[in-house]
Formats: structure tokens, sequence, C-alpha cells
């Protein structure tokens, strides 16, 4: 149900132990560079750290893309894009950015870049392009229920306008803090606390209307 959203918590940090561990030189050696470590390599000339970065992210900012769009060929090429810039401008990114604060701005700009070029809408507004989400519950009844949920929380978020969606994605299903949220959308961290509140009262309003509505 809608409310889920409301749910959705970072996990506490577990407690700090008061043990101090000698750091072992072969640990932190095979330990995975972090993103922004991988960026800083990029940006001091290391251009293979990119595949990794791709790697870890054109899937999340694929799914982010076509949510918001909804056209998965926009989506696909935005995203090669998105790359490509990183590459491109690699001199901007600094020691202590948000890699992927970085990565949703520049998508940003790049999704506005390509609608600008193309003189086409920036998204289409048909639920049936929307894809529901797999559920392992193994009741058919139950399934059948959690899927029309989820359908009727996808029409809900089409129906909100670009910038309502836009924060809602970034802050419920991207899961990005406020304040790497307040660096993409520009604006104040409290600014983007207000938008994601109003788009969540939003989206909840247009959700419980289409639960009254009668099934086409």
């Amino acid at each position: 149900m809608i409310s889920t959203f409301d749910e959705i918590q970072v996990p506490s940090s577990p407690s700090a132990v008061n043990h101090r561990r000698v750091p072992n030189p072969v640990d932190s050696a095979s330990q995975p560079r972090t993103d922004h470590a991988l960026m800083l390599a990029v940006r001091d000339g290391e251009l293979d750290a990119l595949g990794e970065l791709f790697e870890r992210h054109h899937g999340p900012l694929f799914g982010f893309l076509v949510k918001l769009l909804h056209n998965r060929e926009a989506a696909e090429d935005i995203t090669q894009t998105v790359f490509q810039r990183m590459l491109k401008y690699r001199h901007t990114y600094r020691d202590d950015g948000s890699f992927t604060a970085w990565m949703y701005h520049l998508a940003r700009r790049c999704a506005a870049d390509h609608f600008r070029k193309s003189n086409a809408a920036p998204y289409a507004t048909d639920p049936a392009d929307l894809s529901a989400h797999a559920d392992d519950a193994p009741h058919a009844a139950q399934l059948a229920s959690v899927h029309d949920d989820h359908a009727l929380l996808h029409a809900a978020l089409n129906r909100l306008d670009h910038d309502a969606r836009e924060v809602l994605l970034l802050s419920r299903f991207q899961e990005l803090s406020f304040a790497e949220i307040s660096r993409i959308l520009e604006c104040s961290v409290g600014a983007a606390k207000v938008r994601a509140h109003r788009a969540l009262a939003e989206l909840r309003t247009i959700y419980l209307r289409l639960q009254k509505e009668p099934a086409s």
C-alpha cells in the first residue's frame, strides 16, 4: 500500500565497539574503491576506472530515467550520454564531491538537452508502459492484490508533474539523502525536503482517488 513509502528507513548504524583493530595492509588493498575514489582517479587520468563506475551505476540510472521520462529509448540514450559527459567534464569533479549527486545532476542536464534537441515531450502518460514489480507471495489472490497496488502506485506517480515525480524518485526510489538531492536540484536542503513532502502528499491524494475509481 502507499503507506509503505513512509516505512522506508535507513538502517541504524551498529553500535561502535571499543576494540581497536590494527589495519591489515592486505585487507586494505583488496577493498574495492569507493565511487568517489574511482571518479577522482578518472579525473586524474585513470580513464579505465570509469568502466567500473558504469558497471555499478548504469542500471539504477537507467531505471530512474525510465520512471522519470516513461521513454525507454530516450532513457537508454541519456544514460550513455551521462557517462560520456562524465569523461568529458571529469576535470570539474571536486575533491569533496558526491559522485551520486554529481551523476544525477548530469542526468537532469542531459535529459533537458535531449528533449530540447528532439523538440519532443519529455515523458509519455500511458500507464500501460509502466512495469509492475514482481512479488513472491504464494497465494494467487494476494499476488493479484499486490500487483494492483503497484499498478495504482505507478499510475499515481505518472500523474504527478515532472518536478514532483523527480524529487520522489530521488528520495524514495533512489534513496538519496536530502543533502545529495539539494545539490542535484540546486536548492537548499530545507527546500528539497519541502518539495518531497508536498510531492508525497500529492501522490497519496492521487493514489486514494484512483483506488475509488471503478476498474475499466
